[in-house]
Parts: C-alpha cells; sequence; structure tokens
C-alpha cells in the first residue's frame, strides 16, 4: 500500500468532537454520498464513518469476581444456575463461556444466556465447591447473585466480528444442524453470516484503523479492542479492492457488562448444535485519508465470500460456488441451475442501529476515537490442528 496524503489526523478528529463540530456519517450514508459525490469530496466533508454488526459470536464469555464470603472459600467447581463456569482462576474469579452447557446438554439454555439474563439484572444462582485449605476453608456454598452484587462483569471475547465468513448450504440428502443454522438436504438453502458492507473489518481491510486499543461501541456500552482475535488469518485470499473473500481477521474485545445492554447481548439456540451470544460491536473508521474514504465506499457487490458445502465432515470442504453480499442478500442463490433461498445469521437491522447509535454519541461529544497503541501483523497466519505424535511435535 502507498503511503496516503493525511486529510486529518485522530487529535484534529477529537477536537472537534469535543467542540461538537464533528461531521460523522453512518456507513451507508457515506457509501451513497461517495457515489453522488464523488471520493475525493466525501473525504474532505466527512471525518468518521461509523460500522456496525450484529450476530452471533461464540467465541465471547464473561469474566466475573464475586467477592469473598465468610468464612471464605476457594473455588473449583463453579455453577451459574446450572451452567458450568471455570474454576482454576483465583479463589471467587471465574469465566462464563457463551457456548456452555449443563450436563443435559439443554440447547435451550446455556452460558450465552446466564449472560444476558446478568445484564438484564436478574439474579443468577451461584453454586460452587472447593477441597478447603487452611486460608480458605470453606468447601460449600449456595447464594445468589446479580450485576449490582458482583465486584466486576467484564465482557471478555477472544474471537469477535470476524472479517467476513464463509456461506453455508448442504449437497448431501438429509437435513444437517449446524452452527450455520438448519442446512436443507440437495441444496436446498444457503445461510452466511456478516453485515456486509456494514461490517466494520470490511471497511479497513488491512486494520489502519482497528488495533490493540481502539475504541468500540461493545454490547451497547464503550469496549476495546485488546489483541488480534483468534484464527486471525490476515494471508488470505483478497480481492483487488483488499477486502478478503474468505475468513481473515477478527479482534478480542473487553468491555464493563455492567455499562451494557440487553438490546446488544442476546443468548440464542442454534438447534441441535448448541448455544451462542448474539454481540453487537460498532467501529468509528476516521477518514485519515483518500485511502480509507475508498475503503469506506466498498458495497456488497464488491465484497465476495465462497459457499462451502457443510456435509462434508472435513474441515477443508468443497467451495460450491463464489458469492456476493448483494447477491446473497437478495433472498436467493443460483446453485447448480437451480435458485435457493438464503438467509442471514446477522441483523441488519440491529447492525443499522448500532452504525445510528454510535454516530450520535461522536456527535454528542461522548465518544472520542482512540489511535491504535499497536497495529496487527499483516502477516500473520492460521495453523490448523494436526494429529501428530509425540516425536513428530519434538522435530
Amino acid at each position: 500500500m502507498k503511503k496516503e496524503k493525511k486529510i486529518r489526523t485522530y487529535g484534529e478528529i477529537n477536537e472537534k468532537i469535543l467542540a461538537k463540530s464533528v461531521s460523522v456519517m453512518t456507513a451507508e450514508e457515506f457509501k451513497a454520498k461517495v457515489e453522488t459525490d464523488g471520493l475525493e469530496k466525501a473525504a474532505e466533508e466527512v471525518d468518521v464513518v461509523t460500522t456496525g454488526t450484529f450476530g452471533a459470536m461464540c467465541s465471547s464469555g464473561l469474566l466475573l469476581n464475586f467477592g469473598h464470603s465468610d468464612p471464605p472459600i476457594k473455588m473449583q467447581k463453579i455453577l451459574l444456575d446450572e451452567i458450568p463456569a471455570f474454576g482454576g482462576l483465583a479463589a471467587v474469579d471465574t469465566y462464563l463461556g457463551a457456548t456452555e452447557m449443563d450436563e443435559s446438554l439443554n440447547f435451550f439454555r446455556g452460558g450465552a444466556h446466564v449472560i444476558e439474563d446478568i445484564v438484564r439484572g436478574k439474579p443468577v444462582r451461584l453454586k460452587a465447591h472447593s477441597y478447603g485449605t487452611d486460608c480458605y476453608p470453606r468447601k460449600d456454598i449456595d447464594t445468589w447473585i446479580s450485576l449490582k452484587t458482583v465486584n466486576q462483569a467484564v465482557l471478555l471475547n477472544p474471537r469477535n466480528c470476524y472479517q467476513n465468513y464463509a456461506a453455508a448450504t448442504n449437497s448431501s440428502d438429509k437435513i444437517i444442524y449446524t452452527y450455520m443454522g438448519k442446512l436443507l438436504p440437495e441444496f436446498g438453502n444457503v445461510t452466511y453470516s456478516s453485515a456486509g458492507e456494514l461490517s466494520p473489518l470490511l471497511n479497513d481491510p488491512f486494520y489502519r484503523t482497528i488495533g490493540i486499543g481502539t475504541r468500540i461501541f461493545l454490547g451497547g456500552g464503550d469496549g476495546y479492542v485488546f489483541w488480534e482475535g483468534t484464527q486471525f488469518n490476515a494471508k488470505t485470499p483478497r480481492a483487488p479492492n483488499g477486502t478478503p473473500t474468505r475468513p481473515a481477521g477478527a479482534i478480542a474485545v473487553v468491555g464493563d457488562l455492567k455499562k451494557m445492554s440487553a438490546d446488544y447481548l442476546r443468548g440464542l439456540t442454534m438447534h441441535r448444535y448448541g448455544t451462542t451470544l448474539a454481540v453487537g460491536i460498532g467501529i468509528p473508521i476516521p477518514i485519515l485519508d483518500l485511502e480509507m474514504a475508498k475503503f469506506c465506499s466498498v458495497r456488497d457487490a464488491d465484497i465476495s465470500t465462497a459457499v462451502f458445502d457443510y456435509s462434508e465432515e472435513k474441515r477443508s470442504r468443497g467451495v460450491v460456488r463464489e458469492a456476493n453480499y448483494e447477491e446473497l442478500k437478495s433472498g436467493e442463490l443460483e446453485i447448480k441451475g437451480t435458485k435457493v433461498p438464503t438467509s442471514s445469521l446477522s441483523s441488519m437491522y440491529k447492525a443499522r442501529q448500532i452504525t445510528v447509535e454510535l454516530k450520535n454519541r461522536i456527535v454528542n461529544g461522548n465518544f472520542l476515537l482512540q489511535e491504535p497503541i499497536e497495529r496487527f501483523d499483516l502477516e500473520h497466519t492460521m495453523k490448523p490442528l494436526e494429529i501428530r505424535t509425540r516425536e513428530e511435535v519434538l522435530k
């Protein structure tokens, strides 16, 4: 990428935000402006573009500190409304994963639903067992907690906001149930999971403004990017406009659950697969130069992904065809000469809502932009897990 002449800096944008003179557009508004007024004029007149997405993000969870009981307990086995939480932290810290379920595998309630209940302020039953120590003599506790009673409730998500994602279909002769939803036999439907042209990382394909330290809209409150997301894969096929054509980058995010809303955090059940958390994320993208304006002008027709056959058991599933998001969002897609229905696991309604709410916060002086303190590695690749012997690993 060539170095672009700066139009504005983060500092200049934040000064405008504090003075309430900043020019902000949602991603949809900015793309329309580029089409009517041209790229250069749009870049000169708009300081910030707000992006957003709302969808299932399995790699999510909640870090909690309960406080010490009297006598104290070193919690080992922890249940929150009968959903297991991780006990391998300090005495009264725990991490509740969104996809965790109880021993009965009740798909209708899992960690994500407990997280939603907590953010709603509902009481949640806490049961914990310990082996007992001299300094933590208590062995069992059975009590109730809520968002008000815990010391910290931190949404801590290792992989959110995927930069593009695969679409799914099914060539077999039976229905299959996946994290991409219910897939009908003989290419009966296609599901996908992206807000397309509204999605944050598709408007900044080379992570120029999204990196460690970036302030974001998270679950209705403020949050931060604290690392690259797990499975971050920068070295992936890309279109000429820079957007990846396969699953690529992701972000690890953190924020205070006490300032979030169930409007943007919802527990979901995927039939015969499990539970997951729908997370709302919005990221403001500063128009620093003409290149950033060009990235933010990308349209659904310019963003492609692969439609994979999920009936294949191997991870390296076959690609049925390529499709762009204009086609996927149209409601039908042609596969092998037949038009089949498409449906999204992401909510465009909520994504738009996030872009508008984030825009309003910036315009009203309530949300300053944070330049990344460190940028992501553009050479990073994701490696598969291979079955190896101990000797092979030692080589």
